[in-house]
């Protein structure tokens, strides 16, 4: 007698979260049980409630144990509270699990819902733990704060890379790389640089750069032109959201975060409270995040049973009431009925959209490593806040320029990035926040810590106040800072 071996169920946890997030929880799960998902289920509470109990990251402490035994988190959305004090949750479970990859499919389902892009069908994969997500910001000023863009050749070499092998997984054509190296040239440059170093080793998919502000004008007017996009934290969170309504319905689209060694699913839109508990919600988008987790798990006969049997739904003209049909015939359905009818259609597969069919959710590879390049100062910019004599950048020069030695000489002052010392423009307009850039005084010479020791001190002894300085290096000779606009 031949002895039969079951598959152990995969651990996974779930949270419910705020507003509209326990109906849709509770459809999704319905769903999955009845397609005879293999999971093992625990649930944690996140969010609104957990907030309110003071804990400001909206997660308790051993809520972290269960994520990180298990590796994988279904996550309903929540609600974080406005105001001082709060981050938010979202963005701290991406970065503390190291989840580098947010995944987004958008795709039309014409002709059963509305979409101007019939041909539409593409993925957003968006860096997910840098960039100015980072989230440091500072108040310098009476005038000026400042939020800092942090991003890493590691950051970049994995988003990358991870965009690239998905392609390769999925039979596409073409990975789109988008960022604004024509301003920022240090930050979003590197990216675009690693970009074209990554995709050197895949010659058998098409490669290109766009300006992000161009190409998310063609993401909203043409998006049958792209194939997968990846980007920066932030150009990715918009993008996302504008090719998902361009699809037909931010309602719809799930969204999945990958790590090397835990994930997150979950549906791309917010708690909605405004709605919540009236039987309304679109269960669609954290059913497609639990669609993808189920790839991720190597569970895909259940991810295809799952996703065909809503395909067919939307054929059938099933809808809550943020979907727009291509006509008004069929009546608007509840949360639950929207549930009970995917539920009533496993099995079935659609007969004009095309059939869902997944392949291996595939493996990360890792980057490779770098030499380590020759670091040396050359000099280092002084942030100051100062607001006196009429803001006169004259004034202020002729102060600091009092200060050079030890090594070290000014160079030039700018405000808001454009240089108003030596020579500057009388139609500037100036704030009190100014970058005083000291090099050193011999042509191609380096500088020390202690010489910016010390002239800090001579600028704190000549009764400047200073917020902040950012040291001007070289690496292997390359410049590692931007010229001031003048310079």
């Amino acid at each position: 007698m031949t002895q039969r071996t079951f598959p152990r169920p995969t651990p996974i946890v779930y949270a419910r979260g705020d507003g509209i997030g326990p109906e849709i929880m509770d459809a999704t799960l319905q769903i999955l049980e009845a397609a005879k998902a293999e999971l093992e289920l625990h649930e944690i509470e996140i969010g609104q409630k957990v907030y309110e109990r003071g804990i400001s990251a909206g997660i308790e402490p051993e809520s972290w144990d269960v994520l990180r035994r298990t590796g994988v988190f279904l996550k309903a959305p929540i609600t974080t509270p406005q105001g001082k004090g709060f981050k938010s949750l979202n963005v701290t479970t991406r970065k503390s699990l190291g989840l580098f990859a947010n995944v987004r499919p958008c795709r039309s389902y014409h002709p059963f819902t509305r979409s101007l892009h019939p041909g539409m069908n593409l993925t957003i994969i968006r860096e997910n733990e840098e960039d100015t997500y980072a989230g440091i910001e500072h108040r310098q000023t009476q005038e000026v704060t400042q939020c800092l863009k942090l991003i890493s050749r590691p950051g970049c070499e994995k988003v990358i890379r991870y965009a690239f092998d998905y392609a390769e997984r999925g039979g596409r054509r073409k990975v789109t790389c988008m960022s604004k190296d024509n301003i920022m040239k240090i930050t979003d440059g590197m990216f675009h640089r690693i970009f074209d170093e990554i995709a050197a080793d895949y010659p058998d998919i098409e490669n290109e750069h766009m300006i992000v502000d161009i190409g998310s004008a063609m993401v909203a007017d043409a998006p049958e032109q792209f194939d997968v996009i990846v980007t920066p934290n932030l150009y990715g969170d918009i993008i996302s959201d504008i090719a998902a309504q361009v699809a037909g319905s931010v309602g719809i689209a799930g969204s999945a975060n990958i790590g090397e060694s835990a994930a997150m699913f979950e549906a791309i839109h917010g708690s909605a409270p405004a709605i919540a508990g009236k039987n309304v919600a679109n269960p669609s988008g954290l059913l497609h995040g639990a669609v993808m987790m189920l790839v991720h798990i190597d569970q895909t006969e259940v991810a295809e049973l799952v996703r065909n049997a809503w395909l067919k739904t939307i054929e059938d003209g099933v809808h809550t009431a943020d979907i727009r049909l291509a006509d008004n015939i069929n009546p608007v359905v509840g949360t639950d009925a929207f549930a009970q009818a995917v539920i009533e259609r496993l099995g079935d597969k659609p007969r004009r959209l095309a059939s869902a069919t997944f392949g291996h959710g595939g493996e990360h590879v890792a980057p490779p490593s770098h030499p380590v390049e020759k670091k040396e100062i050359v000099g280092v910019d002084v942030f100051l806040d100062w607001d006196e004599s009429n803001r006169d950048p004259d004034v202020l020069g002729a102060a600091l320029q009092r200060l050079d030695g030890e090594g070290l000489k000014l160079k030039m002052i700018t405000n808001r990035g454009v240089k108003v010392y030596p020579g500057g423009l009388p139609e500037t307009f100036c704030t009190d926040h100014w970058r005083c850039r000291f090099v050193a005084e011999q042509q191609g010479g380096t500088v020390t810590h202690e010489q910016v020791i010390a002239l800090l001190g001579r600028v704190a002894g000549a009764g400047l106040d200073f917020i902040k300085t950012e040291h001007l290096c070289t690496f292997d000779g390359e410049l590692g800072y931007s010229l001031g606009q003048g310079e």
